[in-house]
């Protein structure tokens, strides 16, 4: 089970052969997990938790349309619930943003009020015309306009009209202008009530343009995925020029100030204060321009003797597109996952809210109402399913980096592309269902190790912000900074471990061990390909969101009635971003496999007969311009040759 306990073997890359299950014993313990986490789930269901969130109950501890049982200390609990199937507030605006919880007392009512009550008298009338009793249980109806607590136990006044909400048998009300203090929480940008109503009247009149957009947005993003092969050789250089131009520039402006600062001192205008102040900035600058001197030489000296390198990054690109030519389903790879982390997020959040009402009925002794409280060891189940969240979504996340690897890697390694299989997308898929979901759980348990940490001190350092000193919160930001820099290493470890596990079929250890040394082999590659080709990916996102920003503003420059474009526009381009990242995230994932299978391949061939090349015609062409230019040498694999693949599909 762990990353040392299995021998060195010394065998060939045999891409797609001899396939067999990989990391069972992750398998089970990824399945005890799973057991653990449906546990959790029926242990509300048991309990009756789920009856009381999807029912919903009083303050006084009764379940809202069923007879209840009776409280000990509680006088107004146990009853006769059946007719009375709502829950009502008596102050549905008083949200507790740090509980997560409306702090007001709650009733169990047989109709929420449609139309809006504005006295007391209205409260009695809906009371004895409905049967529907909106103050405490102990209040009669006759007594709501004289009772000494009105205040306290009926609703605040005006009563607002609500409806129920569907399935959770909650009064809400209908007019949203009630939470218009909570939402102005949040904005912090709207200083009064009609900025946030005229935003708000400008999004729901542009709610058309903005689903047009957002479409756009989506259809742009896989035009991208397509084109950026071709404009990717252009994004380079735009990349080279705006890298040139910035440092030397940068350089040039320091050493100017550097100078004018120098014969403003020199000049003898300025007082004694002046001139401490002038001297140092002197200084400063004088390290500046030395320091952005040093570096743009060394930037420029590595531009420069990587400049044949950064080929490879555009004949990977030029691949990459070829790659979503001949796999169309891999555009919908971000569609299916998305959709399962959504499934799951939203079964989460159920069980979450339902464990919120779980335990045992519990009477807090300074208001008198009733609380329910899981206790003992049950109280530690919701920090189960925390881990459960993060586990399965980085689970789910893996499961389509492997998918995608194994997709990439039948169209790699199989030489006539006629012979591919019908659907190279869901064999893989099938592969990786049958042989390797032990591999991808170990991969995503460790990404989940390293996570949950980080996640503490960002939640310790939120707690304590304003009340730690500075070398606390510094101590805190490096290790949250040091955490996030290591999750990051070692997804991009597991993602090349599953690009190997999908070629040779080892477990996860063996396969990140591989692929760890064949990266370390061609660092200066993979330093070109993560740094140009992230820029250029970067700015095909830039032109994403630009675009369809664009397109909004010309879009909305026909409802000039509505003058606040702020929150419109903002909708559209974080939507055109995140879809962007979405699927220009895939196209990333699809270069950084074929980079892998390019350098096995290259390593343990050489184009001579028997030990063919399997690369593409682009990927060809780098290694003969690389052969003559003396950067590249064939054959450095001792000797082993791959295997020819499986023809006309591979075995799921």
């Amino acid at each position: 089970m762990g990353c040392c306990s299995s021998t060195e073997i010394k065998r060939d890359w045999k891409p797609l052969e001899e396939r067999s299950c990989t990391d069972i014993p992750w398998l089970l313990i990824f399945i005890l997990f799973g057991a653990g986490m449906a546990f959790i789930c029926g242990y509300p269901i048991a309990t009756g938790a789920a009856s009381r969130l999807v029912r919903g109950y009083d303050s006084y501890g009764n379940t809202c349309g069923k007879n209840n049982t009776k409280i000990e200390g509680v006088p107004l609990s146990g009853r006769d619930m059946t007719e009375n199937k709502y829950v009502f507030f008596l102050d549905p605006c008083n949200l507790d943003l740090i509980n997560r919880k409306i702090k007001s007392l709650a009733l169990c009512v047989s109709k929420c009020p449609a139309a809006e009550l504005q006295t007391y008298n209205d409260v009695k009338q809906f009371a004895l015309n409905n049967g529907s009793h909106l103050c405490s249980y102990d209040i009669s109806p006759t007594r709501y306009t004289s009772h000494a607590d009105r205040s306290t136990k009926c609703p605040k006044l005006p009563v607002l009209p609500s409806k129920s909400v569907p399935l959770l048998h909650r009064c809400i009300p209908t007019d949203i202008g009630c939470y218009a203090e909570f939402a102005q929480a949040f904005v912090t940008f709207v200083s009064d009530n009609s900025v946030l109503r005229r935003v708000v009247a400008g999004v729901m009149a542009s709610k058309e343009i903005i689903m047009g957009l957002c479409l756009l947005a989506l259809v742009l993003s896989l035009i991208m995925m397509v084109v950026i092969r071709y404009i990717s050789k252009v994004l380079m250089w735009i990349l080279t020029i705006l890298v040139i131009i910035g440092s030397i520039g940068g350089t040039g402006v320091l050493w100017w100030l550097y100078a004018d600062h120098r014969k403003a001192l020199e000049n003898n205008t300025l007082s004694v204060f002046g001139k401490e102040v002038a001297s140092d900035n002197v200084k400063a600058l004088l390290v500046y321009s030395i320091g952005a001197t040093i570096f743009t030489v060394v930037l420029l000296l590595v531009m420069f003797f990587m400049r044949k390198r950064v080929a490879l990054t555009i004949s990977l690109f030029h691949v990459a597109g070829k790659v979503f030519i001949h796999l169309p389903l891999l555009a919908l790879q971000p569609f299916w996952t998305f959709l399962c982390l959504m499934l799951f997020w939203v079964y989460w959040i159920a069980v979450l809210l339902t464990l919120g009402t779980s335990g045992t009925a519990v009477k807090n002794n300074s208001t008198g109402l009733v609380e329910y409280q899981m206790q003992g060891p049950y109280q530690y189940l919701v920090w189960y399913h925390a881990v459960g969240l993060i586990w399965i979504s980085e689970f789910i996340l893996a499961f389509q980096q492997m998918t995608i690897s194994g997709a990439v890697v039948t169209y790699y390694f199989t030489r006539n592309k006629s012979q591919m299989p019908a659907t190279p997308i869901l064999s893989s898929m099938a592969r990786t269902f049958r042989y390797h979901l032990g591999t991808l759980a170990k991969g995503s348990f460790i990404i989940t190790l390293v996570k949950i940490p980080r996640l503490i001190l960002m939640y310790i350092h939120s707690q304590l912000k304003g009340k730690e000193n500075a070398c606390a919160r510094c101590m805190l930001k490096g290790c949250i900074c040091c955490l996030w820099c290591l999750e990051k290493c070692l997804a991009y470890l597991n993602q090349n471990a599953y690009t190997a596990t999908a070629i040779n079929s080892t477990n996860f250890c063996t396969s990140a061990k591989d692929a760890f040394l064949i990266l370390v082999e061609n660092a200066l590659r993979v330093a070109a390909i993560n740094t140009v080709g992230d820029f250029v990916l970067f700015l095909g996102k830039v032109l994403v969101v630009a675009c369809t920003a664009f397109a909004g503003v010309l879009a909305l420059n026909y409802q000039r009635e509505y003058t606040v474009w702020v929150l419109p526009l903002l909708i559209v381009s974080v939507f055109a971003f995140l879809v962007a990242h979405c699927f220009l995230s895939v196209f990333e994932n699809v270069v950084d496999v074929l980079f892998l299978c390019f350098a096995v391949d290259s390593k343990y061939n050489d184009g001579s007969p028997g030990r063919e090349y399997y690369m593409d015609k682009a990927l060809m062409e780098y290694v003969e311009n690389s052969k003559k230019s003396g950067l590249y040498k064939p054959g450095d694999g001792h000797g082993q040759e791959l295997k020819s693949m499986a023809r006309g599909g591979t075995s799921a």
